[in-house]
């Protein structure tokens, strides 16, 4: 496996990238149609404390993410936090787009520093990227364009205040293309629920609480190649839940089932569904139903 290598500045990008120094210390938009950026320079596997929100118009090689690599769709987009590992092109022949890095310190003191963990695609894997429609393509073309206009001109407070609306706008474009993408892969999303309720019943009826505990988003994400993030925002799109709002779902359910149909005590009940405490299981179960499980099972009776 190669060595990870830490990036941490912007400097530090343009320094690898043999390009002179940024105009701000805190952002650079790299325009992958000049010449001088050749981002094969950058190391075959790194991780920063910066965003990045890259746009691919033009493939001609293949991008690092994680621990594999990833055949990106002219038109796509994908986004990464600070902390998440990623790379260079494993092959370059000439790709053409923009890469938006830009330091947490950017955004301090804007509402988007609060916001923009709340965008879920910041940890989606490469093969969740965003594919852009040629329409689309032309929109986010057009917002990296004045982010690009705003960064060569003389930096001052109100250009950082242009970036700043100018980012918030392409993730609240990205999100609605993303929800377009969740709709027009209906098919898919559908087999992805049948999958997710499958999985969720298998693990209860082959006594998976009991052994293994309760069942967490990370594992049922691992177990259908999706990350955490990814499962729950497409879900989400198709039943209004997320996937931790399912899996409480699928414990009420259960619950009811043993509650209803066998002399198992609370207790019991609680370990059989895999929770660690009793107590934990009462108050999920009253938040659910308005009712305690003892109280239901008394209804029921």
């Amino acid at each position: 496996m190669p060595k990870v290598v830490k990036l941490e500045s912007i400097a530090e990008i343009h320094h690898i990238l043999d390009l002179p120094g940024p105009t701000h210390p805190l952002i650079t938009l790299l325009d992958t149609r000049e010449e001088r950026v050749n981002l094969s320079r950058l190391p075959v596997s790194y991780v920063t404390t910066l965003y990045k929100i890259s746009f691919v118009s033009k493939l001609g090689g293949q991008f690092r993410y994680g621990q594999g690599f990833y055949d990106f769709d002219e038109g796509s987009m994908v986004f990464t936090a600070p902390n998440q590992i990623v790379g260079s092109t494993a092959i370059y022949k000439g790709n053409e787009g923009y890469s938006l890095v830009f330091h947490q310190d950017f955004i301090q003191g804007y509402p988007l520093a609060g916001k923009i963990k709340q965008y879920g695609f910041f940890s989606y894997a490469s093969n969740e990227a965003l594919h852009l429609s040629e329409q689309e393509s032309t929109t986010v073309s057009s917002i990296f364009t004045i982010i690009q206009e705003e960064l060569n001109s003389r930096i001052d407070d109100f250009s950082h205040e242009v970036v700043i609306a100018q980012i918030e706008l392409l993730l609240s474009y990205a999100k609605r293309f993303y929800k377009r993408q969740f709709l027009t892969r209906q098919a898919g999303s559908n087999a992805l629920l049948q999958q997710f309720e499958a999985l969720l019943d298998n693990y209860f009826r082959e006594s998976g609480p009991v052994n293994q505990g309760l069942p967490s988003v990370q594992f049922l994400a691992e177990q259908l190649n999706y990350t955490p993030n990814y499962l729950s925002d497409m879900l989400r799109s198709l039943t209004g839940l997320n996937a931790q709002q399912h899996i409480h779902e699928k414990l009420i359910e259960k619950s009811k089932e043993l509650l209803s149909t066998t002399n198992l005590t609370i207790s019991e009940v609680a370990y059989k569904l895999g929770f660690e405490h009793s107590q934990s299981f009462s108050r999920l179960f009253k938040t659910k139903t308005k009712a305690s499980p003892l109280e239901f099972r008394q209804a029921f009776n």
